[in-house]
């Protein structure tokens, strides 16, 4: 058994005030490069192919509801 339990504004970003954007400004950014940390960039996967998906057919307009529902049962298959 579990109790889950979220909180009412859970998706409401939250966004920053004015004083906190300057003060971000001022800031100063620390680059770091990826050797140093260890991490590999070389790529891993190789690209063998690429193609085109296929053309789309064109679609039909009906001139009613009893029109779709006859081309959905019978050609489509659906209904």
């Amino acid at each position: 058994p579990a109790v889950v339990t979220a909180a009412l504004r859970l998706n409401e970003p939250r966004y920053p005030t004015l004083p906190k954007l300057m003060k971000a400004k001022k800031k100063p950014l620390e680059v770091m490069d990826a050797a140093s940390m260890g991490v590999d960039l070389t790529p891993r996967m190789e690209v063998i192919m690429m193609e085109e998906p296929p053309v789309r057919a064109g679609g039909i307009k009906v001139d009613s509801v009893d029109q779709l529902v006859d081309k959905l049962k019978n050609e489509a298959k659906v209904l």
